[in-house]
């Protein structure tokens, strides 16, 4: 009986229907690890031996400055794999950032060995692993292009609104890291969003008051 068949059948259903015994083989190998939450998934300039597949919580990608500033890339969530680690097996390049769970993680673990063989005699993995690194890669360029091209103020006013609701537990520096931008630079585009009304500022703690105004913003409809 294949190990771990009840996260497969949850998460990952298409290899338990492929029916090739390369994919049984690579569901075979995988290992289930648990990582706890602020634990290094992987670190900056480390090689890759592995191939992941995330079952539970949230893997952020970062890079981080000399002068310590955070620049979030992107997340990982269940039912994906990281953009980064596909492109390191591929390339046999060390990893140029560095992962963090973010919360309690659960992912499937499968060695590199594994991974290139299946690649080699699996078309269906290597649909899946290619398609998975295009849609994971659209979207990083998509918010790169976001944080050169797009004000602080609307980005600012659109991750607030993604929260989807009133009042959001969220830091200034946790809000800075998530939108490639300074702290000090996300404090003084909320001061300004409070002294408009447009949310109200506490501790740890933001409220919005003018959803309106803040969804206009981000439409570039209010300067």
């Amino acid at each position: 009986m294949l190990k771990h068949e009840e996260q497969w059948e949850t998460f990952f259903p298409e290899f338990m229907q492929c029916g090739e015994s390369a994919i049984q083989s690579l569901m075979e190998s995988a290992a289930l690890v648990n990582i706890p939450a602020s634990q290094q998934v992987f670190t900056l300039g480390s090689y890759c031996e592995n191939y992941l597949l995330l079952l539970k919580g949230s893997v952020k990608i970062q890079l981080l400055s000399e002068n310590g500033r955070e620049i979030l890339l992107y997340q990982v969530k269940p039912g994906h794999s990281c953009v980064l680690t596909t492109s390191c097996l591929l390339s046999g390049d060390q990893y140029p950032a560095e992962a963090i769970a973010e919360d309690e993680v659960s992912a499937f673990v499968i060695p590199s060995h594994a991974f290139y063989r299946c690649m080699e005699k699996s078309a269906f993995f290597r649909e899946f692993v290619f398609k998975n690194f295009a849609q994971r890669l659209s979207n990083v360029i998509g918010r790169l292009g976001e944080v050169v091209f797009t004000g602080i103020d609307r980005r600012l006013a659109k991750e607030l609104l993604s929260a989807d609701t009133e009042v959001i537990s969220v830091t200034h520096q946790e809000l800075a890291t998530k939108l490639g931008s300074a702290r000090e630079v996300v404090s003084r585009n909320l001061k300004q969003f409070e002294a408009k009304a447009w949310v109200s500022l506490n501790r740890g703690v933001i409220t919005i008051i003018n959803r309106d105004a803040l969804n206009k913003l981000t439409k570039g409809e209010i300067i």
